[in-house]
Formats: structure tokens, C-alpha cells, sequence
């Protein structure tokens, strides 16, 4: 008989912060961070969505296109010295300058060993009320990606992608265990008393409904605080909320709402062979019959 081993055990760390106007103070902010985090046992520290700054989609603005930087690029740098240090795998989510003219909300995956291990672009860009990423962001061309890191095999997603289960699903079918989403979402404060409890509580469902479907670990990490851009306008108040759930969507750690935080948590891949064995979804999955769901719609050709 095969001798099956105990699967690894190890500390994710989510880091719910507040940004600055000075990118310089928000990248010093979340190396200390990172520090904190590998002090309480963390292998893997995943950072929220354009940490750098303050959430630029708020207008259309073409003075933010200065702020982007390459990827490699300086941040990445910094952030690679600290995970070398520490043996530490960083998540930091990036406004990427590809080109002239070509820029992209960039995930990069930075090794224990310090060296980008590789970049998700963010595939589904927005374009509502104050989250007016199609004015900044093309739209990723790396297509869904898990990568090999020394905590694990691990899936990368941003902020809207969340609402995709397609996105979760093929991520995960490449063998990513846990799934990380640097996030930037939060109320619009007129609308808060109103529909306030709904939205974030949609955001959270369908999150847990991503770590269900697929058998695997889910992070969600958002950013906390009232952010207006040059102190006009209503902002967004980001709801934090940070959590990761379990393979079943068991929430296993929460990060309040209005606070900032550093959210330890344990991910157990003995836990991941547990529900799949016990919640077969994936041996049940009919892949014969999923192929019109690379369509747009396909109500209108009965």
C-alpha cells in the first residue's frame, strides 16, 4: 500500500492597512508589516490591491499614470529584499507600467528567495461610480495562474475577479490550494446606511462560495479607512473585513471592519483532501458538457 504523507501545514498572513498620499510611507508601512507578520510565524504575507497609493479609480486622473512603475521594478525590489531576509512569500499587488500607454493592475508573486516568481494581471476591470479602473487598466493577458512558492502552490486574483467563479475555478484546476485576493472595495458613504450590510455581505458570500466549489483555501485582503483623493469628494470608506475561509467556507480568521490589522491564519492542505474526499464536486464535475461557457450569451439563439 502506498504511504500517503501528511499534507503541509503553514501561516498565511493577511495585512489590512490604511494608505497615505506618499507611496514612499505605504511601501515602508507594509514592509514593516510583512516584518510583524514573519515575527508571528507567517510563510506566505499577501498585501492589498495598489498598496502603494491611495485608490486612484476614484476619478479619471492623468496625472496618476506617474505613479506607476515597472514590474520588476523598485517595489518589487524592496519587497524582495525583506521576503529574502525573512524566508517569507510576499503577494504585493502593483500599478504596473508595461509600456508607454500600456499599464495594468499587476499581482507579483515574490518568492522566499526574493525573486518575482511571476505576475497575474488583473483580468476583469471595472468601470462604476469612484472605481473607474478602465480609464488606467488594460485588461490581464496572462490568463488564470498558480504558482510554485515555498509555502505552496497558490493562486492569485485582484479585487473585482472576486465575482468570477470562472476565474477561481481555472485557477484552481491548476493545482493552487489557496487562493489570494488583494482588494480594494469598500462603501460608497452615501449609500452605507442603506445598503451598507448587503453589499459586504455579498462580497463575503461569494468568496466563501469560490473556497466551497473548488476545495481550497481563500484569502480576501482588503484595505481599511476614509479615502478621498486630494480631500474632495465623499470617497470610499474601505470596509476591511479581511478573512480567509476554509475549503468548506469556513470563515477561520476575520479582520474587523474599520481597523487596522495583521490576520494570522493557518492553512491546512490536510484539509483541502479532506473535503474533497468527503464533498466530491470536482469528480462530479460534467466537463463534457461546459462548452458554451466561453460565450457571452447564448439565451438569444434558441
Amino acid at each position: 500500500m502506498t504511504d500517503l504523507r501528511t499534507p503541509a501545514k503553514y501561516k498565511v498572513a493577511l495585512v489590512q492597512m490604511s494608505m497615505t498620499a506618499d507611496p514612499g510611507q505605504n511601501l515602508e508601512k507594509a514592509i514593516a508589516r510583512v516584518r510583524d507578520a514573519a515575527k508571528r510565524g507567517a510563510a506566505l504575507v499577501v498585501l492589498p490591491e495598489l498598496f502603494r497609493t491611495l485608490y486612484i479609480g476614484q476619478r479619471e486622473d492623468h496625472a496618476f499614470f506617474n505613479l506607476a512603475e515597472p514590474v520588476p521594478g523598485p517595489s518589487t525590489e524592496a519587497l524582495g529584499q525583506v521576503a529574502r531576509e525573512l524566508g517569507v512569500v510576499v503577494i504585493a499587488s502593483l500599478f504596473e507600467r508595461r509600456a508607454a500607454g500600456i499599464y495594468h493592475n499587476t499581482a507579483a508573486i515574490i518568492d522566499a528567495d526574493g525573486k518575482v516568481l511571476g505576475l497575474y494581471r488583473k483580468m476583469h476591470i471595472p468601470d462604476d461610480p469612484a472605481y473607474y479602473e478602465k480609464f488606467y487598466f488594460a485588461p490581464g493577458d496572462l490568463g488564470f495562474r498558480a504558482f510554485d512558492t515555498k509555502a505552496g502552490r497558490v493562486g492569485t486574483l485582484v479585487c473585482w475577479d472576486q465575482w468570477y467563479p470562472e476565474g477561481a475555478r481555472l485557477t484552481a484546476l491548476q493545482g493552487a490550494t489557496l487562493l489570494c485576493y488583494p482588494t480594494a472595495i469598500g462603501w460608497h458613504p452615501a449609500e452605507k446606511q442603506r445598503y451598507g450590510p448587503e453589499q459586504r455581505d455579498a462580497w463575503r458570500t461569494i468568496q466563501r462560495s469560490h473556497a466551497i466549489a473548488n476545495g481550497c483555501y481563500v484569502a480576501a485582503v482588503n484595505r481599511v479607512g476614509l479615502e478621498r483623493l486630494d480631500g474632495k469628494g465623499d470617497g470610499i470608506e474601505f470596509w476591511g473585513s479581511s478573512f480567509l475561509a476554509d475549503p468548506f467556507g469556513v470563515v477561520v480568521a476575520e479582520a474587523p471592519a474599520d481597523q487596522e490589522t495583521i490576520l494570522v491564519a493557518e492553512v491546512d492542505l490536510a484539509r483541502v483532501e479532506e473535503v474533497r474526499r468527503n464533498w466530491p464536486f470536482w469528480r462530479d464535475r460534467r466537463v463534457d458538457a461546459y462548452g458554451g461557457i466561453d460565450a457571452r450569451y447564448s439565451g438569444d439563439a434558441r
